[in-house]
């Protein structure tokens, strides 16, 4: 998609300014542009592979509402139907969705499945600023002043609301001196494969913890597969993170995470990368005319599988907040700050539960650091 420019000087002014084109930033956005004047603001023209590809079977109801389901099932993502994982202890514990009311999740083409959502955001009438980033921001006599760059542009433009949806770098809400709380050291590795698909591993992610952390393993569409490993930065084994492909080596020492990458002739690509997997949240995610969703206003452990959903489900909800105070209805966005603070406190007490079942390695410093979390 080509960069977006603004020649007509009235159509730098808008109700609300999104800014982040992921899941969040998308939701927002297209269910905001039919109504008002919207802008979205996207550092990238395309978008490169990376690793965040699974959504849970409660995004078909998201899916539903923002009237994306009857085309989403046209993409040919890759059906999910359960999670295997060695976790507590020497066995495979085998989890699925047949009892699911919503059904199979997926494994995503997560770039494909991103440009998706924006192009839709783009379709119902929202202006697309790519690729620019927020480099000022102002706010003064009721109307946010912002100034966007690319490399070889420069655009002013104002709005009533700005949404801040540009993941953990939340550049509206560092530029607005809110602190952001890191909860723990989490990164990852990661290495996309080609694979033979088998029958007995098809459709079904794999996690399996380990002394200093823990692998990921599921298949995405292309007849490929992503490999992972989770560990805290500050810890030896991080050095297998930092280089993701030397991560077969290590994998292959763990016997049924050798066995599925051998059942499936993972073979590596170039295709790899190192990024902060962390949770963290906003000291408050929102104020006088700005709000923050997705993983801007709280990030979360992959463990949970809840990236994609939470990212769209506040990315939706921001949207019909601000389309509440834009009428009128409220003056404030204290309602949306309980909705995420709800969530918040059901995610930490599944973080608690999922890493207070792992006990095999509690002198380890990777275990260590979440036993306090466990122990109410």
């Amino acid at each position: 998609m080509a960069t977006t420019t603004v020649l007509d000087p009235q159509h730098a002014h808008f109700d609300v300014l999104v800014v982040g084109a992921g899941p969040a930033g998308c939701s927002a956005a297209m269910t905001l542009a039919p109504h008002y004047r919207v802008a979205l603001v996207d550092r990238n023209t395309d978008f490169n592979f990376r690793i965040g590809e699974s959504l849970c079977p409660a995004g078909r109801r998201l899916l539903h509402k923002m009237d994306l389901w009857q085309d989403f099932q046209k993409q040919n993502h890759q059906a999910c139907f359960g999670n295997r994982s060695l976790w507590g202890n020497d066995q495979i514990l085998e989890t699925d969705f047949l009892r699911d009311p919503d059904g199979n999740g997926w494994h995503l083409d997560r770039a494909r499945f991103d440009l998706w959502l924006r192009e839709h955001a783009v379709q119902r009438g929202c202006q697309l600023f790519a690729p620019f980033a927020l480099s000022e921001v102002e706010y003064k006599n009721g109307t946010w002043h912002i100034l966007l760059k690319s490399q070889n542009q420069e655009i002013m433009v104002t709005a009533k609301i700005l949404i801040d949806s540009a993941g953990r770098a939340c550049p509206v809400a560092r530029k607005l001196g809110v602190k952001r709380t890191v909860n723990d050291k989490l990164v990852c590795g990661w290495l996309v494969g080609q694979e033979q698909p088998t029958s007995a591993d098809a459709g079904f992610s794999y996690i399996e913890a380990c002394p200093d952390g823990w692998w990921y393993s599921a298949p995405i569409p292309g007849d490929r597969r992503i490999l992972a490993f989770f560990t805290d930065t500050d810890l030896p084994s991080a050095s297998w993170a930092l280089k993701p492909q030397q991560l077969l080596q290590p994998a292959k020492q763990l016997h049924s995470l050798a066995a599925l990458l051998e059942r499936c002739r993972f073979q590596a690509t170039e295709i790899s990368g190192y990024h902060a997997a962390h949770t963290s949240s906003l000291e408050t995610p929102f104020g006088d005319q700005w709000l923050a969703s997705g993983d801007a206003a709280m990030s979360f452990d992959p463990l949970s599988s809840q990236g994609i959903f939470n990212s769209l489900y506040t990315g939706l909800y921001a949207a019909l907040n601000t389309d509440k105070w834009l009428r009128g209805e409220v003056e404030d966005f204290s309602e949306y700050g309980q909705q995420l603070k709800n969530i918040q406190e059901a995610y930490l007490k599944h973080y608690s539960e999922w890493y207070g079942l792992q006990k095999r390695w509690p002198d380890k410093p990777f275990w260590q650091k979440r036993i306090p979390q466990n122990a109410g």
